[in-house]
């Protein structure tokens, strides 16, 4: 792969609208978006592979996206990072203490937790690493592997807004546990 260029400017635009794309998904049984986790590679979306092309202005760029829509639709946004810092991931203290989530102690950088988590950390308030969570949805911008920060039963989402650069954008949001059987009623109307 070769490197493209992007400006901050577009990059902050197609991480938005991807993200407020999944926010307005709204399915019967889905979850209510309070947490939404993050995960992103400035290198994919600067047209490498993951590790191997750290941009930091594209994690930069994603990085205010989510946190500007976050402060306006009134979800708390998590940022993963990379392998390097097993997959933990960037909150505001208030926010990981509230939750009961168990804080560890590093602080990213763009080549140990990534471009986006370190873009994160600097602009947050109050930030912490917490080691896991269990978010309502979360977007993936280069196939970052979020999954096991998603709360249980993860549900795909197919965006239109599919691309960050050149990055695939993957998302999912979450919905309760459908039990029972053939006699069960999910809704009030059965």
């Amino acid at each position: 792969m070769s490197e493209t260029t992007y400006s901050y400017d577009e990059i902050y635009a197609q991480a938005r609208d991807a993200a407020q794309e999944l926010l307005d998904e709204n399915r019967e049984h889905f979850n209510p978006v309070r947490l939404l986790v993050v995960g992103g590679s400035s290198s994919e979306i600067a047209g490498g592979s993951i590790g191997h092309m750290s941009t930091y202005v594209y994690g930069e760029a994603v990085a205010s996206a989510i946190l500007d829509l976050s402060a306006e639709r009134g979800f708390s946004p998590a940022f993963q990072c990379c392998e390097h810092l097993n997959r933990s991931l960037v909150m505001e203290r208030d926010e990981a203490e509230k939750r009961g989530y168990n804080i560890v102690c590093a602080v990213p950088r763009p080549k140990a937790g990534g471009s986006l988590a370190t873009a994160a950390w600097k602009r947050m308030q109050n930030p912490v690493l917490v080691e896991a969570i269990q978010a309502d949805a979360g977007l993936d911008v280069g196939l970052t592997m979020i999954g096991m920060h998603l709360r249980a039963v993860a549900v795909p989402i197919r965006l239109q807004h599919n691309r960050v650069g050149s990055a695939i954008v993957t998302a999912a949001r979450t919905r309760p546990r459908l039990i029972g059987g053939n006699r069960a009623a999910y809704t009030e109307e059965d």
